[in-house]
Formats: structure tokens, C-alpha cells, sequence
């Protein structure tokens, strides 16, 4: 959940995980306080990748009793997530999901770029910037 728990005794563990031929993910938690800002994740994701797992979820925090005070809501994450989009590599960028409470499943929750206006489509950029798409016969987007 943070660059600061790959200490070098874990990044060697990792090594000779890799070095075996085993894939590694990564399922990290939002977690006010510990990594709520765009730079801590960046940092996270960059030491992950470094150390050859791939950063492949980022858990909003469930609504567990006693993890209140952790949790970040979910426009707080889905700007960080934005945010990241412009900073980061795609191999850096997880699935930001969601567990729908009542054991309904996971969902991907990340920030949506297109949007519908009168004139068609318009996407948006990283930094918020809005361009217009030009329409496709038949998209239906």
C-alpha cells in the first residue's frame, strides 16, 4: 500500500520470485493518510513495477466497521486516478475497483472521459481539458 514497505529484504524476495517465472499483481488498498495523495501512488506504482509486479488493483477501502477513518470517498479516488493518468506509465496504472457491498461483486470505478453534448462526443484530457470527438456512422459510444 506504500513504496515504503518494498524495503530491500522484500524487493529480494520479489527478485527470486520473478526469477522463477511466476507473473506477480499487485491489489493495493486507498488508504487516507497512507496513500491518498497522487504522488504517493505514483511513487508506489513506480517501486512495484521496478521491482517487477505489476500494479493491478487499487481497492476503493471497504465499508468495514472500524475502517472508517481510512477511507477516502469515492470522487477523492477517482481524481487520484485521474491524476495519475498524466504522471505514469500504463504498466503503472491499476484497475481503481470497487466491492459492492452485500457480496454483489467488484466493479471497475476509474473516471470517465467521454461525455454526450449537443454536438457529439467531447473526451476529456488528463489535465480536464474537453476536445471534441468526431462521430462515427452508427456510434453508439
Amino acid at each position: 500500500n506504500h513504496a515504503d514497505e518494498l524495503t530491500p529484504k522484500v524487493r529480494a524476495a520479489l527478485a527470486r520470485i520473478a526469477r522463477a517465472g511466476i507473473p506477480m499483481l499487485s491489489q493495493s488498498v486507498l488508504l487516507r493518510g497512507v496513500n491518498d495523495d497522487a504522488e504517493t501512488l505514483a511513487a508506489l506504482f513506480r517501486a512495484l513495477v521496478g521491482a517487477r509486479v505489476k500494479p493491478y488493483y487499487l481497492h476503493q477501502g471497504d465499508l468495514a466497521p472500524g475502517t472508517a477513518h481510512l477511507r477516502t470517498s469515492l470522487e477523492e479516488g477517482r481524481a487520484l486516478v485521474r491524476a495519475l493518468r498524466g504522471s505514469v506509465s500504463g504498466v503503472c496504472q491499476p484497475t481503481y475497483m470497487l466491492d459492492i457491498p452485500g457480496g454483489h461483486g467488484k466493479v471497475p470505478i476509474g473516471p470517465d472521459y467521454l461525455t454526450r453534448a449537443p454536438e457529439g462526443l467531447l473526451v476529456e484530457d488528463p489535465t480536464g481539458g474537453r476536445h471534441p470527438y468526431p462521430p462515427i456512422a452508427g456510434d453508439e459510444a
